[in-house]
């Protein structure tokens, strides 16, 4: 993993603070085993195994008893630990600030989230090569495919929603570090608790760009995706 010499570089913020309440687990789904590895170890691997990138940064939960099981693996791989906050975008902001020093304003930063162990390392230099020479930055997703209903409290429909020009908002999202903190800086001044940093962006006025990724970099968020996910695995190791 190195650096890009003489232009701006490209960091990773990984926030991995998170319960994981839908997974019905007393262990954070982060450190649930996929394999022979935590999902945690699996998404670092992917991100680190990227040479454009300078350095991640992991935010993890101040009472994280985890990571110390798995930290060794780690040792002299340019990873360094940042504290989690109340919601995503406060750890997102924690993550940032622990660049500070490390990272210029006009370096990237990607945020990819602890829970999407399938992201291909092709598609994290695609989206860089893609966003490199933007303002705006971008995200991966997919074009949504399916019939979108919108439901009321009584989960009775209230319409159904034109999928056209929809997207699935995947990780990696790709932005510059200074442009992206003083979005989140914004949105979290008026309580605006945005759930991804796609998002913050937009209400600073930016639009990011939507880059085409691989359906398989799922997240996980129910007990069955990581059945799926070990699926994915399997199937690219046969392949």
């Amino acid at each position: 993993m190195t650096a890009n010499n003489g232009q701006a570089r490209i960091w990773a913020i990984v926030p991995a603070a998170g319960a994981g309440q839908r997974m019905s687990s007393s262990i954070p789904k982060q450190y649930l085993l996929l394999g022979e590895k935590t999902v945690l170890e699996h998404t670092l691997d992917a991100l680190l195994g990227c040479r454009q990138l300078a350095g991640v940064v992991l935010v993890l939960a101040e009472a994280d008893e985890y990571w110390r099981d798995i930290e060794s693996r780690y040792f002299g791989h340019h990873v360094v630990k940042a504290t989690g906050g109340a919601e995503r975008c406060h750890s997102v902001l924690n993550g940032l600030q622990q660049l500070a020093g490390r990272a210029d304003e006009d370096d990237w930063v990607l945020i990819h989230d602890a829970v999407r162990p399938c992201v291909r390392q092709t598609d994290i230099g695609i989206l860089i090569s893609t966003l490199l020479n933007s303002d705006d930055g971008g995200l991966l997703g997919v074009p949504v495919t399916d019939t979108m209903k919108q439901v009321g409290a009584d989960y009775g429909i209230t319409t159904t929603v034109a999928r056209q020009g929809l997207w699935h908002a995947y990780t990696p999202q790709m932005f510059r570090i200074g442009r992206l903190r003083s979005a989140l800086q914004r949105a979290i001044y008026k309580q605006l608790l945005v759930t991804d940093e796609a998002s913050a962006m937009e209400l600073a006025g930016y639009r990011p760009r939507m880059v085409l990724g691989q359906r398989d970099n799922i997240k996980i968020t129910v007990p069955s995706d990581l059945e799926l996910a070990a699926f994915y695995m399997q199937t690219r190791t046969l392949t």
